[in-house]
């Protein structure tokens, strides 16, 4: 019999007003980058703990996404663990090698008031 339960399932962060950064971002994206990040989302969902090249470990408890859009685009959404659950704190559109610091400290920011 094949698991099909989440194994890590995902909650999206909500700031102190009530908005949801990372939610708003993936409704930015086009209906295929959509589609890209949340299939890679729910690999982690189902597929947890899992490794490269789909999720890779930024340190001090924070996580990220890989995600391979079109036109040689790369997205990440950043993450932690709370309570049995992937808390995910922020997404972007990656435009260099190294994950910018300042995109770390958000999500660190936000993994502060959630953890």
């Amino acid at each position: 019999m094949i698991d099909c339960s989440k194994k890590l399932p995902a909650r999206f962060y909500l700031n102190a007003a009530g908005r949801n950064p990372v939610r708003e971002w993936i409704l930015e994206l086009s209906a295929a980058d959509r589609h890209t990040v949340g299939t890679d989302i729910q690999k982690v969902e189902f597929g947890w703990p899992i490794g490269r090249p789909h999720c890779a470990p930024l340190g001090k408890g924070l996580w990220e996404v890989r995600s391979a859009l079109d036109s040689n685009r790369i997205a990440r959404v950043i993450f932690c663990m709370g309570d049995g659950y992937m808390i995910l704190l922020h997404g972007f559109i990656k435009k260099t090698q190294k994950t910018p610091q300042a995109d770390i400290d958000l999500a660190l920011k936000r993994k502060r008031e959630v953890t």
